[in-house]
């Protein structure tokens, strides 16, 4: 064990739903917590910034964000420790946590450890993707949720997934010009997506809540292309206007600002950095880590919450937190059979409700192969390295079998974000040229320091 390293029975990483309700869980049962967090406040994406939410933006923001500030007070005044601003750089199989805070890297260690990281927006590598003026829009919206901020000039919107059309409301809300939705949603999509309906309908709540975002959509008179494939934003120096396929013709239309989105995947980087065993979801489309029913990886005591152990949305994953805490807290001071397993069923009835609808969203929202895996070469892959897709293809020619090998070929996934904007493309990318899946491929092997470290950082260590 490290010596004058601070150890609580529960470390948690990230403060969002799943975090914050397995700390409130923790000390239900008089285990210590702490959370820790790169925000500096409580929420994590989902409820971003919700302590200091103005009532207007609480209300552009819908129920669901407002439903957070329950969330965060419960967890003020739960007894946790809570430590915002600390990025953590490592995680070590006796959970040990290192991360840094003001300049300095520091450490803590649990009897039991919780990762909550979330989930990212799925890369979007079409061409045109990198230039100024296109973002994510998940990235948009966490810039209203931190600070009100809103496009000032009309936007488009393009891509795919309920968050799309959630933010297409939000803005409509916020008084902002939406020039153009162009989604991907297309009659083989539903057809797809027809066999998960009975689920769906007993998620009616969440179906309604869609059904409502649409028409508010529709009212607003918002030009609206459906079924569109092949994106490419163009443009010199800057997004200058946004082209695409609909109807079996190339249509286009211009604008300086381009928001894509389709859909988010689990934040793996800490599950994979701890040599945890991963399965390629081919429902989701990403990479799951393989835990036991509470969310174990193993017999660690390391437990996985919330989307980043597989994308459940902010109720789920809440109860995820809680079902985790749970666990660890009958492991370390046992809790009476049956008390333990009416909560466990109770929390388990809870999730099951919950998740009734992600069969049918999964299939309906199912992004397509061109927006994954890029047809053209000249499409920038990994950001960070400059590596384009016609280079990884000839990396697979010449006998690269995994991303792994891609670093040696040309450095793709050792930039500063250490392969999350580029991991899954890359992955698709060597299993299409391959004819394999991407469970035969693989993914990048994760080494600390998860995030970028100074050595005077490093230095600085307590």
């Amino acid at each position: 064990m490290a010596t004058g390293v601070e150890v609580f029975d529960l470390v948690v990483i990230g403060a969002g739903p799943a975090g914050l309700s397995a700390a409130i869980e923790a000390r239900r049962f008089g285990l210590s917590a702490v959370v820790l967090d790169e925000q500096r406040r409580v929420g994590g994406q989902i409820y971003r910034a919700i302590e200091e939410s103005s009532p207007r933006r609480r209300e552009v923001l819908g129920a669901d964000y407002a439903a957070g500030a329950k969330l965060a007070q419960d967890f003020a005044s739960c007894g946790a420790v809570h430590v915002g601003g600390a990025a953590v750089w490592n995680v070590d199989r006796d959970k040990t946590v290192s991360y840094l805070l003001d300049g300095g890297s520091r450490k803590v260690r649990g009897r039991s450890l919780v990762l909550a990281s979330g989930a990212m927006e799925r890369p979007f590598p079409v061409p045109g993707w990198t230039l100024p003026g296109v973002m994510g829009a998940g990235a948009a919206q966490i810039l209203y949720k931190s600070s009100g901020a809103v496009p000032t000039e009309p936007v488009v919107l393009a891509g795919g997934g309920p968050l799309l059309f959630l933010l297409a409301q939000q803005y409509l809300e916020a008084g902002v010009k939406i020039k153009a939705l162009i989604h991907t949603t297309r009659a083989d999509d539903y057809l797809r997506a027809a066999p998960h309906v009975l689920g769906a309908l007993r998620g009616w709540k969440d179906l309604s809540k869609g059904t409502r975002m649409l028409k508010k959509i529709r009212s607003h008179g918002v030009q609206t292309f459906a079924g569109a494939s092949s994106f490419a934003i163009e443009g010199s120096e800057k997004a200058e206007s946004i082209a695409f396929t609909h109807n079996g013709q190339r249509k286009r239309v211009e604008t300086s600002l381009v928001l894509l989105h389709q859909g988010v995947v689990p934040n793996t980087q800490l599950s994979w950095s701890l040599r945890a065993e991963h399965r390629w979801d081919e429902r989701q489309l990403c990479w799951i880590p393989i835990t036991d029913a509470h969310g174990q990886i193993e017999e660690t005591g390391i437990y996985i919450a919330g989307d980043s152990r597989g994308i459940v949305g902010a109720k789920a994953s809440a109860c995820q937190g809680r079902l985790a805490a749970l666990s660890i807290a009958n492991r370390l001071q046992p809790i009476a059979p049956g008390a333990f397993k009416q909560r466990e069923q109770a929390i388990l009835d809870e999730i099951r409700a919950h998740v009734q609808i992600r069969p049918f969203l999964d299939a309906l929202y199912r992004p397509q192969n061109e927006h994954r895996i890029p047809e053209h070469d000249e499409v920038m892959v990994c950001r960070c390295e400059e590596v384009k897709a016609g280079q990884i293809r000839k990396y697979v020619e010449v006998g690269c079998l995994g991303p792994n090998q891609t670093k040696a070929f040309g450095r793709c996934g050792m930039g500063p974000c250490q392969g999350r904007l580029c991991g899954l493309t890359v992955t698709e990318i060597i299993a299409s040229e391959r004819k394999v899946c991407p469970q035969d491929v693989g993914y990048y092997r994760i080494r600390p320091p998860i995030k970028p470290i100074t050595l005077g950082e490093l230095a600085s260590s307590e």
